[in-house]
């Protein structure tokens, strides 16, 4: 007969995997630290060696001085407008798709579901210069209106609410239909309070995607200034453009603001 481990060797091997986790941690947040102390330095001692992890005389004059530089305010609004409206609408879309593709029967289905899928495969490079030239002919270049459209639906997440619908018990929509709820209601009022889980990766995913999204904006929102995402803010007014030589003490300050949310 096999004895089970003993308290002991419990405690031990919870030991062991915490300190391990939280080395890992340490690791990873390495940087971070390092940008945050790059921050509060003066230029000619970012780089220098040994790192010099606390700085003797912080330089909080540095975090004053990005705000003449970079249009801040209206970055952090126009990244905020577009991630919260993203965000919405992805949730929105992607659930209801994923209701119709988990509980609803209908031709074609699962075929469906699988070609939609499969575009995950597929590298935003591979449409980029079709897409805009459609964002084009619509009128959607340089506006917060067609970055949003364009964002508003994800088969990421469709897969992701889909997968976490199946495993709601189809009788209990049986049930809800048979007391006379529509299938809007059977959405709103069982599938989504059901799905919370999902929900808040979903949320999360897409709000550090559109948040972090470069690309994006600096194709389609490049000739009006006063539309500039954060990260297209800092890319035109603070590193101008192509270069990134200069004051590496500030850049690491803007880039304490920009990984705050």
């Amino acid at each position: 007969m096999v004895k089970g481990k003993t308290p002991t060797a419990e405690l031990i091997g919870k030991i062991i995997m915490y300190v391990l986790l939280i080395l890992m941690a340490a690791i990873m947040l390495i940087p971070f630290i390092w940008m945050i102390s790059s921050s509060l330095k003066l230029e000619k001692d970012v780089f220098s060696f040994p790192i010099q992890w606390i700085p003797a005389d912080p330089q909080w004059e540095n975090y004053k001085e990005i705000w003449n530089r970079v249009p801040l305010i209206t970055g952090f609004w126009n990244s905020t407008k577009l991630t919260v409206c993203t965000t919405i609408l992805q949730l929105v879309t992607s659930s209801f798709a994923a209701y119709a593709f988990a509980k609803l029967e209908f031709k074609g289905r699962d075929t469906i579901f699988m070609l939609y899928v499969m575009t995950i495969a597929i590298p935003w490079q591979v449409y980029m210069v079709p897409q805009y030239k459609m964002m084009t002919i619509f009128g959607l270049t340089d506006s917060h209106l067609g970055i949003i459209l364009m964002h508003a639906f994800t088969a990421t997440g469709v897969f992701l609410m889909r997968q976490f619908f199946m495993g709601i018990p189809t009788e209990l929509l049986e049930a809800a239909r048979i007391d006379g709820l529509s299938e809007y209601g059977i959405w709103a009022r069982i599938m989504v309070p059901l799905s919370k889980p999902a929900v808040a990766t979903l949320c999360i995913t897409s709000f550090v995607f559109e948040w972090n999204d470069f690309m994006g904006p600096l194709i389609y929102l490049a000739g009006k200034p006063e539309n500039y995402t954060l990260a297209i803010g800092i890319y035109y007014k603070f590193m101008g453009g192509l270069s990134m030589k200069n004051y590496p003490n500030q850049q690491m300050a803007v880039g304490v603001l920009m990984v705050i949310p």
